[in-house]
Protein backbone atom coordinates (compact mmCIF):
# COMPACT_ATOMS: atom_id res chain seq x y z
CA UNK A 1 0.00 0.00 0.00
CA UNK A 2 1.73 3.66 -1.22
CA UNK A 3 1.36 5.76 2.51
CA UNK A 4 -1.34 8.60 1.82
CA UNK A 5 1.39 10.78 3.82
CA UNK A 6 4.74 10.98 4.37
CA UNK A 7 6.69 12.82 7.29
CA UNK A 8 7.58 15.98 5.20
CA UNK A 9 3.56 15.91 3.71
CA UNK A 10 2.10 15.50 7.10
CA UNK A 11 4.48 18.45 8.32
CA UNK A 12 3.45 20.67 5.39
CA UNK A 13 0.30 20.35 6.71
CA UNK A 14 0.34 21.61 9.79
CA UNK A 15 -2.15 24.77 10.55
CA UNK A 16 -0.60 25.82 13.66
CA UNK A 17 1.53 24.17 16.63
CA UNK A 18 2.11 25.22 20.34
CA UNK A 19 3.04 23.26 23.22
CA UNK A 20 -0.17 21.85 23.65
CA UNK A 21 -1.69 21.40 20.76
CA UNK A 22 -1.74 20.85 16.18
CA UNK A 23 -4.35 22.07 13.95
CA UNK A 24 -3.33 20.05 10.78
CA UNK A 25 -5.37 20.14 7.58
CA UNK A 26 -6.93 16.89 6.64
CA UNK A 27 -6.74 15.29 3.43
CA UNK A 28 -10.09 14.45 1.92
CA UNK A 29 -10.47 10.57 1.74
CA UNK A 30 -8.51 9.50 4.66
CA UNK A 31 -10.45 8.33 7.44
CA UNK A 32 -8.89 9.63 11.07
CA UNK A 33 -8.77 6.36 12.90
CA UNK A 34 -8.99 2.44 11.70
CA UNK A 35 -12.78 1.15 11.86
CA UNK A 36 -14.35 -1.74 10.58
CA UNK A 37 -12.27 -2.63 6.89
CA UNK A 38 -10.39 1.03 6.38
CA UNK A 39 -6.68 0.35 6.87
CA UNK A 40 -5.49 3.39 5.89
CA UNK A 41 -5.78 6.04 8.29
CA UNK A 42 -4.12 9.75 9.77
CA UNK A 43 -3.14 7.74 13.21
CA UNK A 44 -0.82 5.83 11.02
CA UNK A 45 0.95 8.90 10.29
CA UNK A 46 0.95 10.87 13.29
CA UNK A 47 4.12 9.24 14.97
CA UNK A 48 5.53 11.86 12.34
CA UNK A 49 4.59 14.65 14.52
CA UNK A 50 5.82 12.88 17.60
CA UNK A 51 6.87 15.08 20.97
CA UNK A 52 10.78 14.40 21.77
CA UNK A 53 9.70 11.44 24.05
CA UNK A 54 8.38 10.05 21.07
CA UNK A 55 4.49 10.29 22.02
CA UNK A 56 2.60 11.16 18.76
CA UNK A 57 -0.72 13.69 19.11
CA UNK A 58 -3.85 12.40 19.57
CA UNK A 59 -7.24 12.80 18.05
CA UNK A 60 -8.96 15.51 20.14
CA UNK A 61 -12.05 15.17 17.94
CA UNK A 62 -13.19 13.43 14.73
CA UNK A 63 -13.62 14.47 10.94
CA UNK A 64 -15.79 12.20 8.26
CA UNK A 65 -13.15 10.12 5.78
CA UNK A 66 -14.49 12.72 2.79
CA UNK A 67 -14.11 15.84 4.97
CA UNK A 68 -11.13 17.95 4.49
CA UNK A 69 -9.74 20.78 6.32
CA UNK A 70 -9.13 21.95 10.57
CA UNK A 71 -8.06 18.65 12.71
CA UNK A 72 -6.97 19.39 15.97
CA UNK A 73 -4.67 17.14 17.72
CA UNK A 74 -3.79 17.15 21.64
CA UNK A 75 -0.17 16.93 22.87
CA UNK A 76 -1.13 15.90 26.21
CA UNK A 77 -4.20 13.78 28.31
CA UNK A 78 -4.38 17.16 29.91
CA UNK A 79 -5.56 18.63 26.52
CA UNK A 80 -7.16 15.99 25.25
CA UNK A 81 -9.34 16.36 28.23
CA UNK A 82 -9.84 20.24 27.94
CA UNK A 83 -10.45 20.28 24.43
CA UNK A 84 -13.25 17.45 25.03
CA UNK A 85 -14.95 19.72 27.46
CA UNK A 86 -14.70 22.36 25.45
CA UNK A 87 -16.31 20.58 22.30
CA UNK A 88 -18.71 19.61 24.73
CA UNK A 89 -20.03 22.64 25.85
CA UNK A 90 -19.71 24.20 22.49
CA UNK A 91 -16.86 26.24 23.32
CA UNK A 92 -14.60 25.80 20.11
CA UNK A 93 -15.77 27.18 17.49
CA UNK A 94 -15.79 25.49 13.88
CA UNK A 95 -16.69 26.98 10.62
CA UNK A 96 -17.17 24.78 7.18
CA UNK A 97 -17.12 25.47 3.45
CA UNK A 98 -19.48 23.41 1.14
CA UNK A 99 -20.40 23.92 -2.28
CA UNK A 100 -24.22 22.48 -2.63
CA UNK A 101 -26.82 21.56 -5.78
CA UNK A 102 -29.61 23.65 -4.93
CA UNK A 103 -29.56 27.26 -4.10
CA UNK A 104 -31.44 27.63 -0.16
CA UNK A 105 -34.38 29.62 -0.50
CA UNK A 106 -32.59 32.47 1.84
CA UNK A 107 -29.37 34.48 2.13
CA UNK A 108 -28.92 33.04 5.69
CA UNK A 109 -30.41 30.99 8.40
CA UNK A 110 -30.83 27.89 10.66
CA UNK A 111 -31.55 24.06 9.96
CA UNK A 112 -33.12 22.92 13.42
CA UNK A 113 -33.47 19.50 12.46
CA UNK A 114 -32.99 16.51 15.30
CA UNK A 115 -30.83 13.64 13.91
CA UNK A 116 -31.90 9.57 14.19
CA UNK A 117 -29.01 6.87 13.33
CA UNK A 118 -30.69 3.63 12.08
CA UNK A 119 -28.16 0.94 12.23
CA UNK A 120 -28.56 -1.98 10.24
CA UNK A 121 -26.55 -5.25 9.74
CA UNK A 122 -23.40 -4.31 8.17
CA UNK A 123 -24.48 -0.57 7.54
CA UNK A 124 -25.87 2.21 9.47
CA UNK A 125 -28.02 5.56 8.04
CA UNK A 126 -28.81 9.35 9.37
CA UNK A 127 -32.04 10.86 9.24
CA UNK A 128 -33.94 13.57 9.88
CA UNK A 129 -36.59 12.32 12.93
CA UNK A 130 -37.86 14.02 15.88
CA UNK A 131 -37.72 11.85 18.02
CA UNK A 132 -33.55 12.12 17.38
CA UNK A 133 -30.94 14.01 18.83
CA UNK A 134 -31.00 17.73 18.60
CA UNK A 135 -28.77 18.74 15.84
CA UNK A 136 -28.55 22.89 14.91
CA UNK A 137 -27.00 24.12 11.70
CA UNK A 138 -26.28 28.07 10.88
CA UNK A 139 -25.86 28.48 7.38
CA UNK A 140 -25.09 31.47 5.13
CA UNK A 141 -24.98 31.80 1.48
CA UNK A 142 -21.59 33.03 -0.22
CA UNK A 143 -21.95 32.73 -3.66
CA UNK A 144 -23.59 31.32 -6.54
CA UNK A 145 -23.29 30.37 -9.83
CA UNK A 146 -24.08 31.85 -13.34
CA UNK A 147 -26.97 29.79 -13.70
CA UNK A 148 -27.97 29.53 -9.94
CA UNK A 149 -28.02 26.18 -9.43
CA UNK A 150 -25.33 25.68 -6.95
CA UNK A 151 -24.07 27.97 -4.08
CA UNK A 152 -20.96 28.59 -1.81
CA UNK A 153 -22.16 27.73 1.52
CA UNK A 154 -20.38 28.52 4.96
CA UNK A 155 -21.87 26.24 7.96
CA UNK A 156 -21.77 26.97 11.38
CA UNK A 157 -23.03 23.37 13.50
CA UNK A 158 -23.96 24.77 16.76
CA UNK A 159 -24.33 20.82 17.59
CA UNK A 160 -21.93 18.07 16.66
CA UNK A 161 -23.82 15.24 15.29
CA UNK A 162 -22.25 12.47 13.03
CA UNK A 163 -22.91 13.82 9.53
CA UNK A 164 -25.08 16.46 10.87
CA UNK A 165 -24.22 19.01 8.04
CA UNK A 166 -24.39 16.70 5.06
CA UNK A 167 -28.19 15.55 6.37
CA UNK A 168 -28.76 19.19 7.20
CA UNK A 169 -28.29 20.55 3.21
CA UNK A 170 -29.62 17.60 1.67
CA UNK A 171 -32.82 17.68 3.93
CA UNK A 172 -33.05 22.28 2.80
CA UNK A 173 -32.93 20.79 -0.85
CA UNK A 174 -29.21 21.53 -1.19
CA UNK A 175 -27.24 18.08 -1.00
CA UNK A 176 -23.36 18.74 -1.31
CA UNK A 177 -21.61 17.96 -4.69
CA UNK A 178 -20.35 14.24 -4.04
CA UNK A 179 -22.13 13.41 -1.87
CA UNK A 180 -22.72 9.54 -1.78
CA UNK A 181 -25.29 8.82 0.66
CA UNK A 182 -28.14 11.98 1.12
CA UNK A 183 -27.77 13.40 -2.35
CA UNK A 184 -30.63 12.35 -5.16
CA UNK A 185 -28.65 9.20 -5.94
CA UNK A 186 -26.00 7.14 -4.60
CA UNK A 187 -22.44 7.86 -6.00
CA UNK A 188 -18.82 6.62 -5.33
CA UNK A 189 -17.18 8.66 -2.40
CA UNK A 190 -14.00 10.58 -2.67
CA UNK A 191 -15.62 13.91 -4.10
CA UNK A 192 -17.58 15.45 -1.09
CA UNK A 193 -17.46 19.04 -1.55
CA UNK A 194 -16.78 19.84 2.29
CA UNK A 195 -13.64 21.46 4.04
CA UNK A 196 -13.93 22.05 7.75
CA UNK A 197 -12.70 26.06 7.19
CA UNK A 198 -11.36 27.33 10.43
CA UNK A 199 -11.54 26.39 13.92
CA UNK A 200 -11.35 29.25 16.60
CA UNK A 201 -10.73 28.77 20.95
CA UNK A 202 -9.08 29.42 24.07
CA UNK A 203 -7.49 26.92 26.17
CA UNK A 204 -7.82 28.68 29.56
CA UNK A 205 -7.59 32.49 30.35
CA UNK A 206 -3.54 32.08 30.31
CA UNK A 207 -3.37 30.58 26.98
CA UNK A 208 -3.46 32.66 23.62
CA UNK A 209 -6.49 32.11 21.78
CA UNK A 210 -5.94 29.94 18.92
CA UNK A 211 -6.84 30.47 15.29
CA UNK A 212 -6.80 27.74 11.97
CA UNK A 213 -8.02 28.38 8.07
CA UNK A 214 -7.51 25.59 5.68
CA UNK A 215 -7.57 26.00 2.15
CA UNK A 216 -10.39 24.45 -0.23
CA UNK A 217 -8.64 21.55 -1.12
CA UNK A 218 -8.15 21.01 -5.07
CA UNK A 219 -10.56 19.12 -5.96
CA UNK A 220 -13.25 21.94 -4.63
CA UNK A 221 -11.68 25.00 -6.19
CA UNK A 222 -13.36 24.91 -10.11
CA UNK A 223 -17.17 25.07 -8.22
CA UNK A 224 -15.91 27.51 -5.68
CA UNK A 225 -14.56 29.55 -8.33
CA UNK A 226 -17.70 29.36 -9.99
CA UNK A 227 -19.64 30.78 -7.37
CA UNK A 228 -17.63 33.67 -6.94
CA UNK A 229 -14.26 32.26 -4.77
CA UNK A 230 -11.10 33.67 -5.90
CA UNK A 231 -8.06 31.83 -4.68
CA UNK A 232 -6.21 35.23 -4.26
CA UNK A 233 -8.80 37.11 -2.11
Amino acid sequence: MTPTLTPDSLRARVLHEDPWLFVIDKPAGLAVHKSGRIVDHLELYLPALADADGAPPKLAHRLDRDTAGCLILGRSLWTLKRLGAMFAAGHVAKTYWAVADGVPNTPQGVIDLPLLKITEPGAWNILPDPTGQPAITEFRVLGVDAERRRSWLELTPRTGRTHQLRVHCAAIGCPLIGEPFYGPERIAPGNLHLVARSVAFQLARQYPPVTAVAPPPPHMAEALAACGWRADA
